[in-house]
């Protein structure tokens, strides 16, 4: 076991004097086990003590630990900000249903963030003028409307990420508001409880936006949850963590990732906006809302108390209750938690053991599990950096002790899995690197002939096999709007094999993102309703989605359903689309009347008989399997494979430099100057 620990003798608050902090400049770990990957054990210890964080050289495993950020030294010495609920302007009675229809108004805006005390405010675009933006807190089946109005130098669009929204209001990446305009985007919220989030999906500049700020939670709470008894009181005892990672320049300020063609990782983690901050709690459970807004860094989570400096630290177990897409089955206990980009998982942690003393919240290196895999020559030629864990946070446990009335049930809901079909694939999907350019299928989502991949007839359900093709070297998380999906499975072979399936919490619960590991393969089977239209699917590593990795499917319109409804499945269909920002448009009068006519059109209707229709009308069809397998060819996909593999090459010129550029690569770790391609690939 190695690891490095701080002492800070005068801290701003009086119960952080003993804190662990900061990786590869305080602190670093080895740790024996992990169900995730396999790892060495070692029994070597090391120690340094230091009365200032600035002071210190954390020499780790005999290398300097360095930063590319400007270094940063006031790790949990600052609270956990909470972002605020967002309250509505006033409410529209909705005609058809009699049911009101809540209207927000939300800006795009510039705001400066001290995050360098000795350095000026870094410059920064969020929703409202912060980031992360307002948290939405929604009961079920309230339908709003929020009106974006962007103020800022950039075109944007909004998605609402984890909602069935239909194609006109779902953010699809050219239906831009450019500075300026405005547009009203119509949720139906009428999903099973979850949390979900909203953040910028403009084509070409997504990594941009988001990065600099704009992105926000957005929770559906079911009342009929209440009675399971978990925590539930919003910034006390149920906690949004927003977690994200950024690199900073000289200058203080954000290192953008415009021009950068694989990955932006950055070194310094914020939470909730602020990098390394504590949160003081009870000794009592706390449900945390853990959403990944990273552009291309994943997070591998663990919790560790300190202790004694010869007592080893051990990961404290807790339990995993909702994925994605809302409660699992039932709690799984596990010691760490794999979260890719965009990912967002709930858990309970129990701190009441943990009275009077600290909870270090920390991540391991995501390359242990197929995440920059490319990068395998680092370190003395070792690949995973399994040796060492950076801080996120830390948890400051009050010592008195509190009357607990949360609970944990054992079985949390009967989770809506599409029916198991046989072992066949509908639709295959590589994804793989050519150039500078990231395709799915050898396609990318500039060529409008070709990029939809897929024609889903609707209400069915369907299997597709995603592939992180050879080369690239990158995990690729994989979103799909519109839809929940089970994970089905997952392979890997080669030299990028781990071995690792589907985690025991990804397979009690139903997902939007799927983390692909190097060389990996995955099956998802989802169910494509209740809407029709065209819909976007990609990768998450933004700077993947900007440079092309993204595609389409087409939810194809069911001629002979039946069902009286309006169109919406174009998702750049005009009179949605935004507009100039004008004073008359402000008016409760003018409001009021452009939310009757959306509603008269009922986009959303009765969500629950849209369903039950369209099972009948395929269950006299044979089922709501439709596909004998059409691409359930192996032969087929090897070829495509292997032509894929020979473009995914890299240039060996351009490789070193692509390193160079790379802010993930370039990342405050120990023997930095080690980590090179591997220019075979």
């Amino acid at each position: 076991m190695q690891w490095i620990r701080l002492i800070n003798r005068s801290p701003p608050h009086d119960f952080s004097a003993d804190l662990l902090v900061g990786a590869d400049l305080i602190a670093a770990f080895r740790f024996a086990s992990s169900p995730v990957a396999s790892f060495r054990q070692s029994s070597s210890k090391m120690f340094v003590r230091t009365s200032h964080a600035a002071a210190l050289t954390a020499l780790v495993g005999g290398s300097l630990a360095d930063w590319i950020s400007p270094e940063f030294t006031s790790f949990f010495q600052l609270p956990l900000p909470i972002p605020p609920v967002k309250q509505p302007k006033f409410s529209v009675n909705n005609p058809v249903t009699n049911k009101p229809i809540d209207y927000y108004e939300m800006e795009i805006l510039p705001f400066t963030q001290k995050i360098y005390p000795d350095r000026g405010p870094v410059s920064l675009i969020g929703y409202d003028g912060m980031s992360p933006g307002p948290t939405y807190i929604i009961p079920r089946g309230r339908e709003t409307v929020v009106r974006l109005s962007n103020k800022a130098v950039n075109p944007s669009v909004m998605h609402l990420h984890g909602s069935y929204t239909r194609s006109p209001w779902d953010g699809w990446a050219e239906d831009t508001i450019i500075p300026g305009q405005y547009k009203d985007y119509y949720y139906p919220n009428s999903q099973n409880g979850r949390t979900l989030w909203y953040h910028d999906h403009a084509v070409d500049i997504t990594a941009v936006n988001d990065y600099f700020g704009q992105e926000g939670m957005w929770i559906i709470h079911d009342p009929a949850e209440d009675a399971l008894g978990l925590p539930n009181e919003y910034g006390v005892n149920d906690i949004p963590l927003i977690i994200t990672s950024k690199q900073y320049g000289d200058d203080g300020q954000l290192f953008s990732p415009a021009g950068e063609t694989e990955g932006l990782l950055g070194d310094v983690i914020h939470v909730n906006g602020q990098p390394w901050p504590f949160l003081a709690v009870e000794p009592r459970k706390y449900r945390l809302r853990l959403l990944n807004s990273a552009i291309s860094r994943a997070f591998i989570y663990s919790f560790y108390k300190l202790g004694d400096e010869d007592e080893e630290p051990i990961p404290i177990p807790f339990q995993v209750i909702a994925s994605d897409s809302g409660l699992l089955t039932s709690p799984v206990t596990t010691k760490n938690l794999a979260q890719a980009m965009a990912e967002r998982w709930e858990v309970i942690f129990d701190f009441t053991p943990f009275a009077g003393q600290k909870i270090t919240m920390m991540t391991e290196d995501e390359r242990n599990i197929g995440a920059q895999s490319r990068h395998k020559k680092g370190r003395k030629g070792k690949g995973k950096d399994e040796d060492y864990l950076t801080p996120v946070m830390q948890f400051v446990v009050s010592p008195t002790p509190v009357a607990d009335k949360a609970l944990v049930p054992g079985e949390l809901r009967a989770v809506p899995f599409p029916p198991q079909l046989p072992d066949l694939i509908d639709h295959y999907y590589l994804f793989h690197q050519e150039d500078e350019l990231w395709k799915i299928n050898d396609v990318v989502f500039s060529d409008k002939a070709n990029r939809i991949l897929a024609n889903v007839p609707r209400g069915t359900v369907e299997i597709w096999e995603i592939e992180n093709g050879a080369g690239g070297g990158f995990l690729h998380p994989v979103h799909v709007h519109m839809v929940d999906f089970r994970i089905l499975s997952r392979t890997s072979t080669g030299k990028w094999a781990t071995d690792r399936g589907v985690l025991p919490y990804e397979e009690a619960g139903l997902k939007d993102v799927v983390w692909v590991g190097v060389g990996e393969v995955v099956r998802v089977e989802a169910h494509y309703a209740p809407w029709d239209g065209v819909y976007m699917f990609h990768c998450h590593n933004l700077i993947h989605e900007d440079h092309q990795m993204m595609a389409a499917f087409d939810v194809t319109t069911l001629s002979d359903f039946g069902y009286k409804e309006t169109a919406f499945n174009d998702p750049m269909e005009g009179r949605w689309r935004a507009v100039p920002i004008t004073k008359a448009d402000f008016t409760v009068d003018a409001i009021t009347k452009k939310i009757v006519m959306m509603a008269k059109l009922q986009p959303y209707g009765d969500v629950g008989d849209v369903v039950r229709k369209l099972d009948q009308y395929w269950a006299s069809r044979g089922g709501l399997h439709q596909n004998p397998g059409i691409v359930n060819d192996e032969a087929a996909k090897k070829k495509g494979a292997q032509e894929a593999a020979k473009k995914d090459t890299p240039k060996k010129d351009g490789a070193k430099e692509s390193v160079t550029k790379m802010g993930g690569v370039k990342m405050r770790r120990v023997k930095r100057a080690e980590i090179v391609m591997d220019e075979t690939e």
